[in-house]
């Protein structure tokens, strides 16, 4: 399956608003596409920005966010960041040793190991081309399609990992990069203020090499499983079952509530 098919199978079986992401990290000393490098920006702002059609590069030269910055490599992390201090400014935390404890968490990639990163919609990465994580923001039905498509032939359980602050750069795309499964998240502090991420989105990181797997899986799903819980036909069953036990006073009317749910 290309690129631009499983990104067409995403997008129109979960009803996505906004096109899954493709991230691809490029090693120094590797010639990264020729996208734009914009003004600067965080990572979280060119994944708004790609979901939405555009093709953006990250470099050490076009990031803002000096999170991003030590994520990625590129920068080292600045010392009231790394101390917890800017997180209780921020109000992020409630003291430096906990913010602390929470920047020492994060998963980054090696210092200069890689020198630009390149965030496209999914269906524009060339055929030949592997993502190295798909980054899908969406409401929390499509991203328990998603994660189910990732362990639908499998089975067993998915364990997510976040520390609420570097949703976006860290829990979906770093993590899934370095450790080769999915990860979900349900955002932070940055990605909530400088995006246009809605209060009932979460986000979900998925290793590239699954991609194939989990856009054949949807389809399956899509089959059956998806349209059946979407038609809530077991919640209408039970609200049609409730709505004609019309008795003020069921129990004294011989109508007790236990019928009811028998009958569902």
């Amino acid at each position: 399956m290309t690129n631009h098919e499983a990104a067409s199978a995403i997008t129109e079986i979960l009803g996505l608003a906004w096109s899954p992401v493709a991230v691809k990290f490029f090693p120094a000393g590797e010639s990264p596409p020729a996208f734009d490098a914009p003004s600067p920006r965080r990572f979280c702002q060119v994944l708004m920005e790609a979901r939405r059609g555009l093709k953006r590069l990250l470099t050490p030269e076009s990031v803002s966010c000096p999170a991003v910055a030590a994520a990625l490599g590129f920068k080292p992390l600045p010392e009231k960041l790394a101390s917890g201090e800017m997180l209780v400014g921020f109000g992020i935390f409630a003291t430096p040793e906990a913010g602390r404890r929470t920047v020492e968490s994060m998963l980054r990639l090696a210092p200069g190991k890689y020198a630009a990163v390149a965030v496209l919609p999914l269906g524009e990465l060339g055929a030949d081309c592997t993502p190295d994580v798909v980054v899908v923001e969406g409401l929390p039905d499509q991203l328990m399609w998603l994660a189910l498509a990732c362990v639908h032939e499998t089975g067993g359980r998915l364990e997510f990992s976040t520390g609420m602050l570097q949703a976006t750069c860290v829990d979906a795309a770093i993590l899934p990069f370095l450790t080769g499964k999915p990860n979900a998240t349900l955002g932070c502090y940055g990605c909530r203020e400088a995006t246009d991420l809605g209060p009932e989105e979460g986000v979900i990181g998925i290793p590239g090499h699954m991609l194939d797997t989990v856009a054949t899986n949807l389809r399956r799903l899509a089959a059956k499983a998806i349209p059946r819980v979407r038609a809530k036909g077991a919640y209408r069953h039970l609200s049609e079952a409730a709505s004609s036990c019309e008795c003020a006073a069921p129990e004294a009317d011989g109508c007790k509530p236990d019928d009811v749910i028998e009958r569902v």
